[in-house]
């Protein structure tokens, strides 16, 4: 999890100037200033990537894996939905979870006219991987097809989190 984290931390670096708000920009800047240069004892600021995008898909490798970033990313449960009912329903399908998980989104109706998707995917080697994805279109489920749409009603279901077993 470690170096999975590594991976992470350096793609949203390179990530994080391209999408965020420059107000997040300047929070994290001004925290990395004072830690460096005058030595202060300051937890490192997270930027909120809730305010760059509207969905995430997040490579469904194990429950551990989306806790984690859930909580390291300030994610709600309605973030995560996607990436966990993929989980439960089709298991680890390592990166195909990620298209899963955006036909999920669409079968629910969520994904409107520019709206933006942050893909994030684990490969071998741990690597970390991103798309950006803006709608250019609503999504309209009735007339759509989509993996999910035979049981989509039935969804989301209970799946506990691994700090709840």
């Amino acid at each position: 999890m470690a170096v999975a984290g590594n991976a992470l931390k350096t793609n949203i670096t390179t990530l994080g100037p391209l999408v965020l708000p420059m107000s997040e920009q300047l929070l994290f800047f001004a925290t990395l200033i004072g830690k460096k240069l005058f030595k202060m004892k300051v937890k490192p600021y997270i930027p909120d990537f809730k305010l760059a995008f509207e969905h995430f898909c997040i490579h469904a490798g194990g429950r551990a894996v989306l806790d984690e970033l859930e909580k390291n990313l300030q994610l709600s449960d309605w973030h995560m939905e996607p990436s966990r009912m993929t989980l439960h329903r089709c298991g680890n399908t390592s990166s195909s979870s990620l298209w899963y998980e955006l036909a999920y989104t669409e079968a629910k109706g969520r994904m409107k006219k520019g709206d933006r998707t942050w893909q994030i995917a684990f490969g071998s080697g741990f690597k970390c991987n991103s798309a950006v994805w803006k709608a250019l279109r609503t999504i309209d489920p009735a007339k759509e097809k989509n993996p999910w749409m035979d049981e989509i009603h039935s969804f989301p279901v209970d799946v506990p989190k691994v700090s709840s077993i």
